[in-house]
């Protein structure tokens, strides 16, 4: 064999090779910091063969280093928890819009970003959350926190537990209710929200139930997968807190209970594209789908995906009705939100 042809063969297997390496690997950046779900990502790669490199972070920190690294980014896959943030990176041009039938057919329509100019789509909703009311069952009933508008009552002056109003969780609540009252309506609505605090915001979701449980506050408001983590857990001290207070999804009378997504997008520089695209509609499948709410007490986003989650059940009586909302138009009003939060001293 000639040194020509052997080169030649060496240079055939190592671009093979490098084809090869790239075909098996995904490189996800994931704000979801939830030990269950590397049951999903080690059956993924089971499934497939493709070995999941993977950088955990918050929302924040994630879009930072996207926007730093630019072209060079290694990310194939974001994973993000709120939908503010989805649409702040969809808005900064920070995802690949792609077209993939199986999760059009999956998502329902507000649950994903809106169509790009290319006819793809930015983002995937994958899972849901319900921002619920829990209450002191000693002090209040269920028809006194009915809805997101009761907690500005003055039966509620010094009563009011809830964490800072600029996350994110918060933050798209408010969105959605600047939607159904319009900005002025909802400024004066924070106002009284801001007069209402038993203290300063502080700590997260789950202190805020916990300070319910303690006396410490009479309401507060929740993610629902707090709660349930409570009511699943082998703690007796965790059970204790739950048996304590009252649980409502507001507004089951007019537009329904808000709902914050968590959700997935193939990152603008991507590498590994198909690869990142099967993942997620591996995430939209009802394996999937079954894990974050078996995994994480999250609803799924998939249409006619049934499972079978004890804590989601007892909390719900089995069903409610949840807000639908595009989730676009929640992550526009987060800048108008903010200023608000600013006006009314919601820290």
């Amino acid at each position: 064999m000639t040194l020509n042809k052997i080169l030649l063969s060496v240079t055939c297997l190592l671009s093979t090779t490098s084809t090869w390496a790239q075909d098996k690997v995904l490189n996800i950046y994931s704000a979801r910091h939830y030990p269950t779900d590397e049951v999903m990502y080690s059956d993924f790669t089971k499934a497939t063969g493709i070995k999941i490199n993977r950088v955990d972070a918050d929302d924040a920190g994630i879009l930072a280093r996207l926007k730093a690294e630019g072209a060079a980014s290694p990310a194939d896959v974001i994973l993000l928890v709120d939908a503010a943030r989805l649409w702040r990176a969809e808005v900064d041009g920070l995802f690949l819009p792609i077209k993939s039938a199986k999760l059009e057919e999956a998502i329902p329509a507000n649950l994903r970003a809106k169509p790009a100019d290319n006819g793809g789509t930015a983002w995937f909703g994958l899972s849901t959350r319900a921002r619920v009311i829990v209450y002191d069952k000693l002090k209040f009933s269920k028809t006194d926190v009915d809805s997101y508008e009761r907690l500005a009552d003055a039966k509620f002056k010094g009563r009011l537990c809830i964490r800072s109003g600029s996350h994110p969780y918060n933050l798209s609540l408010f969105g959605a209710m600047t939607e159904h009252l319009g900005p002025q309506k909802t400024e004066v609505w924070l106002k009284a929200l801001v007069g209402n605090m038993a203290r300063n915001p502080k700590g997260g979701d789950t202190d805020q139930i916990k300070g319910v449980a303690s006396g410490e506050c009479g309401v507060a408001v929740t993610n629902s997968y707090y709660l349930a983590r409570l009511m699943r857990s082998a703690k007796a001290e965790d059970r204790a807190v739950v048996d304590k207070v009252g649980i409502v999804f507001p507004n089951q009378n007019n537009w329904g209970t808000h709902m914050n997504v968590a959700g997935g997008a193939v990152a603008r520089h991507a590498k590994n594209t198909d690869n990142a695209v099967k993942f997620l509609e591996y995430l939209a499948s009802p394996a999937a789908q079954n894990h974050f709410a078996n995994g994480n007490n999250e609803w799924p986003t998939a249409k006619g995906v049934s499972f079978d989650n004890p804590a989601l059940k007892a909390m719900t009586g089995g069903s409610f009705k949840s807000e639908l909302l595009p989730i676009s138009a929640v992550g526009m009003n987060q800048i108008k939100v903010q200023q608000m939060l600013d006006r009314v001293g919601f820290k």
